[in-house]
């Protein structure tokens, strides 16, 4: 891979940063391209008297693929190659209606995004070794959110904190264990699954008889105590602060480090155990804001997920044809939920204060992985290294398989399970590229997949189904309800435009397929799963995934326009932001 020095790779990632603004701004409609030049360039005229000139070719769903060294910027009197992302954010300003407080946040979110860009720049691997990297591992190694400008903000941590406790940090930590009386904290498990079986799998015994001993020297009855783990960041600056009344009298007690070390998933509140990839991740809230919304757990999400994860898995099991494949939910199968006594109170408060403290254990997907087996996020497929080698290149090739043949092997293993779930059950998971996780065989085929984010992440229609009828009271509490072309959006715009857009993009550069042929590829599985059960023709019909076209969700303009920024008391009170339509590639 390419070295270079701190100031080359703060430029590069501010080039490759302006690029994505410029692509993404015009897919949204926040900027508008309004002319060709003589050079055949893109231009943006803005009102500072300011241009931006760029090469560029449209792709799927309008989307704009920006060649991020060709974007020029023009001042009067100067011209020079753009590379800082914070200098366009101000000169289109106006265009893109940020006030000052607004505007002074994007500037604070867009550098330290680019400073985390510029640190996966210092550490680059080349795809060859990420295809052997273990998941946790190849977590550290990616970019973030692809549609989304402003996706590494993690506002709230230090320099300090984000070089330690980020994925591209790559830094092993320990979490804190502490108790927490019965009084504030609750336990919810799948059934058979108390709390003293869940840490009987997770603490060594050494580990658990320290523990109960420190538990034992500071309070009368220890077993009014739930113990749960906490991140050290949500320790030092949320617990003792905001908890002390509950840490001077004892209703919660520090127990100490466990010896196992955990890796950020790209989540960064998710963490996975390195240590023993087999025991499950540990999913701890965080009061950082990150993209849209503030990355705490909600005390009735978390002690409503092993109820969801059973309620889904039950569906899996009746279901022959779930039941019979390799999608697997990943079971959120045990939480303690804590409450803060004061804040509770206060019910309009915003919402990062009702998600303080509370943790959910995950399946790890390793545990579903046949020897020689691999598993990678969907977003993986979206990796190019530095030296201009994508890693789906690197698997196909490793594959043995056609191109066309191995991508519509992954459209076979993603593809049926979410379809079937949606039109059959009236589920709707959401799996864009972070929470989808594509299971490959000892040669780099896709044979799988698993999806994650169950109690968050999870939306139902609203009328009354019949699957419905046997869904938990909690679970029911917390699983939103959309109209059918809403929950439609899960796959046409968290996977569609949320993904594939982006992939269609590289599977042409990379792979050699041009991107018509790849859309007519998945609308070809799509419709080959709608032949196979005529019977849910009117749900297909409902849901319109192959309409000609789909809301476009605008997830920049909802940031920079100010409802990323929000102090609304509940974080899901309306649908994403939405600004006119795409076109559906799938549609013909």
């Amino acid at each position: 891979m390419p070295s270079s020095s701190p100031a080359d790779q703060w430029r590069r990632a501010g080039r490759s940063l302006v690029a994505k603004a410029l692509g993404e701004f015009a897919y949204e409609e926040l900027l508008t391209p309004c002319r060709v030049d003589d050079l055949g360039r893109h231009v943006v005229e803005l009102a500072a008297g300011v241009t931006y000139a760029f090469h560029a070719r449209r792709g799927g769903c309008g989307a704009w693929r920006v060649e991020p060294g060709s974007v020029r910027r023009r001042a009067p009197g100067r011209e020079e190659s753009a590379d800082d992302p914070v200098r366009l954010v101000l000169d289109a300003r106006r265009e893109l209606g940020l006030d000052g407080r607004t505007a002074a946040e994007v500037v604070r979110e867009l550098t330290a995004t680019q400073a985390a860009d510029a640190r996966l720049l210092a550490a680059a691997r080349p795809a060859g070794e990420l295809a052997d990297l273990p998941y946790a591992e190849l977590e550290g190694q990616l970019t973030g959110h692809p549609s989304m400008v402003l996706n590494k903000g993690r506002l709230g941590f230090s320099g300090t904190d984000a070089a330690r406790y980020t994925p591209e940090g790559r830094r092993p930590l320990r979490v804190v264990w502490a108790a927490a009386h019965a009084e504030l904290a609750s336990y919810h498990g799948l059934p058979g699954l108390s709390q003293e079986a869940l840490l009987a799998t997770e603490l060594d015994p050494d580990t658990r008889r320290r523990f109960a001993a420190g538990l034992a020297a500071a309070v009368a009855d220890p077993g009014a105590y739930l113990w749960l783990p906490v991140h050290p960041w949500q320790w030092d600056e949320v617990v003792i602060p905001l908890f002390a009344p509950c840490l001077a009298d004892r209703r919660i007690v520090p127990l100490g480090e466990a010896p196992d070390r955990y890796l950020p998933l790209q989540s960064v509140r998710t963490l996975a155990n390195v240590d023993d990839p087999g025991k499950r991740n540990v999913k701890l809230p965080l009061l950082i804001r990150n993209t849209l919304v503030w990355r705490g757990l909600s005390a009735a999400a978390t002690a409503a997920a092993p109820d969801v994860t059973a309620w889904l898995l039950g569906i899996r099991d009746r279901d022959p044809f779930l039941a019979g494949r390799r999608f697997v939910p990943l079971g959120e199968v045990a939480a303690v939920a804590v409450r803060h006594a004061g804040y509770e109170e206060i019910t309009d408060a915003p919402y990062r204060f009702h998600e303080l403290l509370g943790a959910v254990w995950r399946e790890p997907v390793e545990a579903f992985l046949a020897p020689g087996e691999r598993a990678r996020a969907l977003a993986a497929l979206l990796h190019v290294d530095e030296d201009g080698r994508a890693l789906v290149a690197e698997l196909v090739e490793r594959s043995g398989l056609a191109a066309r043949a191995w991508l519509r092997l992954l459209a076979a293993a993603l593809l049926p399970g979410l379809l079937r779930y949606l039109y059959r059950h009236g589920v709707a998971f959401c799996p864009h590229g972070e929470n989808t996780v594509v299971l490959f065989d000892a040669r780099d085929v896709p044979v799988g997949v698993a999806v994650k984010d169950l109690a968050e992440d999870v939306n139902l229609l609203p009328e009354a189904l019949p699957d419905y009828a046997d869904l938990p009271p909690a679970a029911a509490a917390v699983l939103l309800r959309w109209p059918a072309e809403q929950l439609a959006h899960s796959i046409q715009s968290a996977l569609v435009a949320g993904h594939f857009r982006h992939f269609a993009g590289i599977v042409a550069d990379h792979l050699g397929l041009p991107e018509p042929e790849f859309w007519q590829l998945v609308r070809a599985e799509i419709t080959a799963w709608h032949e196979r059960f005529p019977e849910l023709a009117d749900r297909v019909a409902t849901f319109g995934l192959l309409a000609p076209s789909f809301d476009r969700v605008a997830l920049n303009r909802e940031q920079l326009t100010g409802g990323g920024f929000h102090d609304r008391s509940d974080r899901d009170a309306d649908f994403d932001l939405t600004h006119g339509a795409v076109p559906n590639p799938l549609a013909s």
